[in-house]
Formats: C-alpha cells, structure tokens, sequence
C-alpha cells in the first residue's frame, strides 16, 4: 500500500487494525495498548497476569494466557479472530529477567536459569510468531509482527548487567525474526524486531535504583539529557512498525535505546 504524504496527515496509524498485544499487562504493554488506542486500533491483551480494569475502552479486549504454553497461544489466536474476523498484527513483549531463577555470569549460571530466561523470552516468541503465521498463511492474509529484543543482544555491558542466558535469548530473537521475514515476505507477512535499551519497567527496578547505574546511562543513553528510557518510546516504534506506514519493511531491528549502541559509556 503506498501511502502518500497527504494521507499521512489525516491518518490514525492503526485505524481499523486488530491487533493482539503479547505480554500487554504490563509498563511496556500499557504504554503500547494507550498509544494504539489513540489511534484507532482494536487490541487484545493475551498475558498470565491480567486484568480486566487495566485499560477502560470498549476497544481494548483481554485474555489469560500463559505465553508458554502452545495450546492456550493457539487459543488466543482462534479468540481473536471469532471476536474479529480478522487479525491484522502481534506486538509480542512478553519476556524478562531469568536472574532469580539462576541466570547470571556463565560461571555462576545454572541449567535451570539457562532453560527459564530461554523460555520465557525466546520460546514463547517461537510459539506467538507460528501461532499467528499459521493463522494467516490459512487465512491467505498477511500482517506485522513486532517482536522484543534488547540492545544487550548486540551491545553487551559487562560491569552492570550480566545475564548471559537473557542476551542468548534476545540475540535469538534477532536472528529468528530475521529468518522467517526472509522466508514468509513473499506473503506480505512482516516481522521486525524492536531492541529496547534500559527502560523505566518493573523488570529494570533494580538498575533504577543503583546510582552507578545511573550515572553510567547518562553517558550510555545520551538522548534527551541522558535518561532512562519510558515505555511509551518503545511504543511510538511499534505503533509505527504495526501501521501502513511501515508496508515496505521487514527484517529489521530498530533500537530504542537513545544511543546506547553508539557509546561506550565511559566518557
């Protein structure tokens, strides 16, 4: 669809776009579902830990469903289109730190921490990503998928966050959603990945708190006066990357990270 600048200014990004919210009832998920909201989409938040008065629209639909699990992933999808008849895009955040299950340094790293972070953050985009594949390859529809990197996936920063699993887990994300936007864009179906810096979450309260920590963004993440990143940052990109506006792009990773990747943080 060619969208012209006349277009543009008149366009909500999402108007009449159904889209479900992988992992949606939480900071990164709320941010996303207000913004998508705003501009006219239809949303359906699919997490464990929902709830039903998180977001007060008629347009914004939930359901309880553990991520992991194939089958309740499958049901999801069957949901979504009995309530819409279509599906038009999956912005899939679920994911987080393994650390108290024994993620860490690889010396201190257990195999249960390592099968944990590689579950919650890689698998469960595996069994999001097929779900809705399946579901349009069936269809003979196409649509976005936005999936959730990190920037520790490519640019590590040893001293303060060492989770090896969860940077495995992010780098696969990578290139798992580089793979099947090669294999399925003749199908007109999309896939990027956005890799998120440090952001204002509950999953980063630890890093929040530290002063060091603290001191290190200024100069890692210099943008905007050197600050921890909000969750609506990662939600200006995913509204733009599930829109029309981004029809002729696929297989890409846009960091939102506010220079992280540009910087060594010592200066």
């Amino acid at each position: 669809m060619f969208i012209s600048a006349t277009m543009i200014s008149n366009l909500k990004l999402l108007d009449n776009k159904k889209v479900i919210v992988v992992g949606g009832a939480g900071s990164l998920g709320q941010a996303a579902v207000q913004l998508f909201v705003l501009h006219s989409a239809s949303i359906l938040v699919a997490d464990v830990n929902i709830e039903q008065n998180l977001y007060n629209h008629n347009d914004v639909h939930y359901l309880k469903t553990n991520v992991i699990e194939e089958s309740e992933m499958n049901k999801t999808i069957e949901y979504a289109h009995n309530l819409w008849g279509k599906i038009d895009g999956l912005y899939h955040i679920a994911g987080g730190s393994g650390r108290k299950f024994g993620d860490g340094p690889l010396h201190e790293m257990t195999i249960g921490g390592w099968n944990h972070t590689l579950s919650l953050n890689l698998t469960s985009v595996m069994i999001s990503n097929r779900a809705i594949i399946q579901y349009w390859l069936k269809n003979n529809s196409a649509g976005s998928i936005v999936n959730t990197g990190s920037v520790l996936a490519s640019s590590p920063a040893p001293h303060f966050f060492s989770t090896h699993a969860y940077a495995a887990a992010k780098s696969g994300i990578e290139g798992f959603s580089k793979s099947i936007a090669s294999y399925y864009s003749v199908q007109n179906i999309r896939v990027n990945v956005i890799a998120p810096g440090l952001i204002a979450t509950q999953m980063s309260s630890r890093a929040q708190s530290d002063t060091a920590i603290l001191d290190y963004i200024k100069i890692k993440q210099p943008l905007d006066g050197g600050r921890i990143g909000v969750p609506v940052d990662c939600a200006g990109a995913a509204l733009f990357l599930l829109s029309d506006l981004s029809s002729f792009i696929t297989g890409q990773v846009i960091h939102v990270d506010g220079g992280w990747s540009l910087n060594e943080g010592q200066w």
